[in-house]
């Protein structure tokens, strides 16, 4: 036998031997996870988004598991989920958070909206949001880069035709990336059931607001004063819409508003 392939036995063996210590190592070592636990991961929607506060689905439903957080903070998994993961862990859910959807507060695009400079850096909102809190005269609107487009795990994040972004609610899974990162807060988490919203972040006053853009809110409390029962209310030169409480005519406050920017969503 020559000394080459007595070495190669010699390893063939070896391994053989250290293959089947590691399999009863493993068995013996291994810990069984609780079937509760289990069937909390495989009911998990998959989407990994971390809009419910953990790293990921998995971490989620350990969580829930352990008792260190509540059912019902998956958005992509909506009511359905929070009740089966109720069901597995024996508890009741009595209520369950409403599924919430993204939703730009900005009409102003390239035409709408005048600017103080010309920005030439890299693609992204927040380095743009460094130079003078971006070119736009409004330090409110959308810088319109993208950078919301980019960290969208469902593609519902898009730039449409007229430059503005939007988002597809159906599409939306809720998950506040793009909320997350915007730096001037121009994407909001809405409820999905939201039927109406005044389209605008801005918060200068009317006469400054004319100035900047020829879509924003200028304040001018005709949706709130003419409207009672609307669901609009001007706080800070901007009109925010009471999306639970409102029971009067709203399309009559959104058709009165001059600057065209109260819309209907979601329907």
């Amino acid at each position: 036998m020559t000394p080459v392939l007595f070495a190669f036995i010699i390893l063939a063996v070896l391994g053989f031997v250290l293959g089947i210590g590691l399999a009863i190592a493993n068995k013996k070592l291994s810990v069984e996870k609780d079937e509760r636990l289990v069937s909390l991961e495989e009911a998990m929607p998959g989407a990994n988004c971390g809009g419910c506060g953990f790293a990921g689905c998995s971490a989620y439903a350990e969580a829930v598991f352990k008792g260190e957080a509540k059912v019902g903070l998956c958005s992509p998994g909506g009511a359905e989920l929070a009740r089966k993961m109720g069901a597995i862990m024996g508890t009741e859910v009595s209520e369950v958070p409403e599924k919430k959807v993204a939703f730009v507060f900005c009409k102003g695009n390239c035409d709408k909206t005048r600017k103080d400079f010309t920005y030439y850096g890299i693609e992204d909102c927040n380095a743009a949001s460094l130079l003078h809190g971006g070119e736009n005269s409004c330090k409110y609107g959308c810088l319109h880069l993208g950078s919301c487009i980019s960290v969208c795990p469902t593609g519902a994040v898009s730039k449409n035709e007229n430059g503005e972004i939007v988002v597809d609610a159906s599409l939306c899974i809720g998950c506040g990336r793009c909320a997350d990162i915007c730096p001037l807060k121009v994407i909001k988490l809405i409820p999905a059931s939201a039927r109406y919203v005044c389209a605008c972040n801005s918060k200068d006053k009317g006469a400054d607001t004319r100035k900047k853009c020829d879509v924003g809110c200028i304040g001018c409390k005709i949706c709130e004063i003419k409207h009672l029962e609307s669901g609009f209310k001007v706080s800070d030169n901007l009109s925010v819409h009471d999306y639970k409480t409102f029971t009067g005519d709203t399309d009559a406050a959104m058709n009165a508003c001059p600057r065209k920017i109260i819309l209907k969503v979601n329907g």
